[in-house]
């Protein structure tokens, strides 16, 4: 066999080994998804059987501000579609856009976590905190660990950010992209959940 067919074998089998072991992540990553929404879904049944257990406090119609948690959805849908971009960009190997929409893509999420915990602070001031019924505890549950997912994806991009910005859009980077843009969709799918189910359906006193 010569040099340049044995050389052309050992690349064939490179390549194959790397798929192997993308497929492989990409369907432990599918797994963990599909862990979250077991979990999400626990969450939702928990907060469906509760949220009319006030124990004589306040219910969402009263403690619910639908202005505010529109903001909230709106900068959250605003992160998702310029993560899309990111992803697009990184595609066509256009560092410096990948970089500014994953920059927009945090200070939006980052936003929208600030008046989630805003959100929070405001009802434990006014002594509406977890403690106070069962209503109260699946909410803080179900919206705080939706905001504990936002916070990881946040400190997740912020890597990115600097592996993108020191090694550039390469085949490895665009793969930890495409990852975190399926992580970020998904919360961003789950938020619009929880904003229909909590919070719309909280106001209308359904």
């Amino acid at each position: 066999m010569s040099a340049a067919a044995s050389s052309a074998e050992q690349l064939a089998r490179a390549l194959s080994a790397q798929r192997d072991k993308d497929d492989k992540s990409q369907l432990g990553f599918w797994i963990y998804l599909m862990t979250d929404c077991v979990l999400f879904a626990t969450l939702f049944a928990t907060y469906a059987v509760l949220r009319h257990n006030t124990f004589g406090g306040p219910s969402g119609h009263s403690l619910f501000r639908p202005g505010y948690v529109l903001i909230e959805t709106l900068l959250l849908l605003t992160s998702s579609f310029t993560c899309g971009l990111a992803i697009l960009t990184a595609r066509l190997q256009r560092r410096k856009y990948v970089l500014s929409m994953l920059l927009l893509t945090a200070i939006l999420g980052a936003a929208f976590l600030i008046m989630e915990v805003t959100e929070f602070r405001h009802l434990v001031t006014e002594g509406n905190s977890w403690r106070r019924s069962g209503f109260l505890s699946a909410f803080f549950t179900l919206v705080g660990t939706h905001g504990l997912h936002i916070l990881t994806g946040l400190l997740w991009l912020s890597v990115l950010l600097v592996k993108i910005s020191r090694q550039g859009v390469n085949a490895v980077n665009l793969k930890r992209l495409t990852l975190f843009s399926l992580f970020w969709h998904f919360l961003d799918l789950v938020w619009i959940f929880i904003f229909t189910f909590v919070y719309l359906f909280g106001v209308s006193g359904l």
